[in-house]
């Protein structure tokens, strides 16, 4: 029988759940779309590194002329199409240095089948109908100068035929943990199962997130990042061009983890109110269901990035460093408590809301994310004096030998 997972007046199979976890689709007020703000100046502050990459690729001879990228987790903002847009921009200058025409780029946006394709869609600039490179470059704030195509999946497995790729992205994506579902064969965006099981020494009681939880929890969690991200490579391997190179941006972590950051206080207050009075009445939420939850994501320390790399094998690692993002927060008076505590609980929604939805239903989610944007205003100088992000920015190249364009 396909184990469940139950909400209040909600029952999601394995297999379900894994078709509907994403990044908060359409274009309200909780959406990614108007929530990505943070990631968009992250991903700007790290540009340099993703043209570094670019810069030090061998371009490839090209007997058709085709030029294939993939942007893996792409979600539904703009920040996927800005950066797509970066990498074209950037390679056709790189060819056209060489006195090469441009090639006709082709762009893959992946995600999982949940994530909202059509909002991204609504998103794309009109293609240019020309392909030379000074109009490109000319019209690239208005039109794109690359055929685009969506790719729904996991990228914990295969996505593309062999060698088809020249280009990988991945921008904060790759902290999401996956498993192996064994009745469907499919990846899961979840936690390992011990995390949540009341009879191991890994169950996270009382916590919903890894950080600060006990030596054992966190093995747990840290075997199923190095599992997936195992993973991840080896499908990239098989995936990409001889000579084709990969950027990657994802949470990371200093070695000494940071404290919880009062998402979890949030949903201990629905369970001390529960406790308090007839939750059978209130409907409020028990330890238990708290307990039985846990956020599906690990941020790696670099020596952790690192030894799977290269146990893995398939790819060199030409760059490798901790960058420190910045705060999760994009306010526009930052003085405005109300204004700080609405933005985190807003983004913390697009984020993970599509979960804890699942997890505990819609009317407790909004009692959740509700005292979340309270206990956040409360807090709001502190969240935007220390509340920090950190990045494990990687570029990484094929182990084969290559091609040079001539």
């Amino acid at each position: 029988m396909a184990m469940t997972v139950k909400g209040e007046n909600l029952v999601v199979t394995k297999l379900k759940l894994e078709r509907m976890l994403s990044m908060k689709g359409g274009k309200g007020e909780t959406s990614y779309l108007k929530n990505s703000q943070a990631q968009a100046r992250h991903a700007r502050a790290m540009l340099h590194f993703l043209e570094a990459t670019l810069s030090a690729m061998k371009l490839p001879l090209l007997e058709d002329g085709r030029f294939a990228v993939a942007d893996l987790g792409c979600s539904c903002g703009t920040n996927t199409l800005f950066l797509m847009g970066i990498v074209v921009e950037h390679v056709s200058k790189m060819y056209a240095a060489l006195g090469h025409d441009s090639p006709e780029f082709q762009v893959f946006f992946s995600d999982l089948p949940c994530n909202d394709f059509n909002v991204l869609f609504q998103l794309l600039p009109p293609q240019l109908s020309s392909s030379s490179l000074e109009q490109c470059l000319a019209a690239a704030e208005e039109q794109r100068s690359y055929y685009a195509a969506g790719v729904p999946g996991s990228f914990y497995g295969r996505l593309f035929p062999s060698r088809s790729i020249n280009v990988f992205n991945s921008t904060f994506s790759l902290h999401w943990l996956s498993q192996e579902s064994p009745l469907f064969g499919v990846a899961l965006e979840q936690v390992p199962e011990r995390v949540t099981d009341k009879r191991s020494p890994a169950y996270n009681r009382g916590r919903v997130f890894v950080h600060g939880a006990s030596a054992d929890t966190a093995a747990a969690y840290k075997q199923q990042f190095q599992a997936d991200l195992t993973s991840f490579l080896r499908a990239r391997a098989v995936e990409m061009t001889v000579g084709g190179v990969m950027f990657l941006v994802c949470l990371g972590r200093t070695p000494i983890d940071p404290a919880d950051q009062g998402g979890a206080d949030a949903w201990n207050d629905l369970v001390e109110e529960a406790s308090t009075h007839s939750h059978r009445v209130h409907g409020l939420l028990e330890s238990e269901k708290r307990d039985s939850f846990n956020i599906p994501v690990y941020a790696a320390c670099l020596r952790e990035f690192e030894e799977v790399v290269k146990a893995e094998g398939s790819f060199s690692i030409n760059k490798l460093q901790a960058v420190k993002g910045g705060s999760p927060l994009v306010v526009n008076h930052p003085e405005d408590a109300s204004e700080v505590g609405r933005a985190l609980a807003n983004s913390c929604r697009s984020v993970a809301g599509v979960l804890v939805e699942a997890h505990i239903g819609e009317r407790l989610s909004e009692e959740l994310f509700g005292r979340l944007e309270l206990r956040a205003a409360r807090h709001a100088r502190e969240l935007m004096e220390q509340m920090q992000f950190f990045h494990i920015v990687a570029s990484l190249s094929s182990s084969l030998p290559s091609h040079p364009a001539s």
